[in-house]
C-alpha cells in the first residue's frame, strides 16, 4: 500500500494515532501489531516507522496526549474566584465531560500502564500525579478553610478520582440518565465524600 496522497508528515502521524487508539483499546496492546495499524491507516508498514520507531512510542504518545489534553483543558479554565467547594464541583463536571466522550483514551490510560517500559512509565506517572495534584490541592484548601472535613487529603483525592474514572465503565450515551444528571449526582456525592454539607445540596 502506498503512502496516502496529499498527506504531510504531521497528518499521517495523527492518523496513525487515531487508528491505533481503537485497535489497542479493543484488542489490547500486546495483540496489536504494527502491520495491523498500518492496515487500518492504509499505508505500508515502512510508512509507520517513518513516524514511530516502534509500537511503544505509539502507546506512549496516545497516553501522553490524553494526559496533556486533560491537564491543559483544565488549566485553561478560570477557577480563581471560586471557593474550594465550587472548584471541586467544577472539577467533577469538567472531568466527566472531558472523559465521557473519550472512552478508548481512558481505558488505555489505565489498562495499558502495565505495557509501558520503565522510562515511559515514569513519564506517564508524572503527568498523572500532576493531574491528581489538582484535586489534592482543592481538598487541602477546603480542609484548611474549614469547609471540608476529611481524614487525609491524599486518600480523599484518590477516592474522588477513582469514583469519577468509573463513569466510563458504565455510561451509555442513550442510557436513562443524561450527562447533566450524571454530573449532578457525582457533584453531590463528591461533596458529601469530603464532608461538605450545605443547605440545599441535592439529596441523592
Amino acid at each position: 500500500m502506498a503512502r496516502i496522497k496529499g498527506s504531510d508528515g504531521r497528518r499521517t502521524a495523527e492518523r496513525i494515532l487515531r487508528e491505533a487508539l481503537p485497535l489497542i483499546a479493543q484488542r489490547g496492546y500486546s495483540a496489536v501489531s504494527m502491520r495491523m495499524i498500518a492496515g487500518a491507516v492504509g499505508v505500508n508498514v515502512g510508512a509507520i516507522y517513518n513516524h514511530f520507531a516502534n509500537k511503544q512510542q505509539i502507546l506512549v504518545r496516545l497516553m501522553s496526549d490524553h494526559m496533556d489534553g486533560l491537564q491543559g483543558s483544565w488549566d485553561a479554565l478560570d477557577a480563581s474566584d471560586l471557593n474550594p467547594a465550587e472548584q471541586l464541583e467544577q472539577f467533577v463536571r469538567y472531568h466527566i465531560g472531558y472523559n465521557i466522550v473519550r472512552g478508548d483514551d481512558v481505558f488505555i490510560s489505565f489498562m495499558e500502564l502495565r505495557s509501558l517500559e520503565p522510562r515511559s512509565h515514569r513519564l506517564i506517572e508524572g503527568k498523572r500525579r500532576a493531574y491528581e495534584d489538582v484535586v489534592r490541592k482543592i481538598i487541602r484548601d477546603g480542609e484548611e478553610s474549614g469547609i471540608f472535613d476529611v481524614e487525609d487529603a491524599h486518600v480523599a483525592a484518590m477516592s474522588v478520582l477513582g469514583s469519577l474514572i468509573g463513569v466510563n465503565t458504565w455510561y451509555r450515551a442513550k442510557g436513562r440518565l443524561t450527562q447533566a444528571q450524571i454530573e449532578d449526582f457525582y457533584v453531590a456525592m463528591t461533596l458529601r465524600s469530603v464532608g461538605y454539607i450545605h443547605q440545599g445540596d441535592s439529596d441523592v
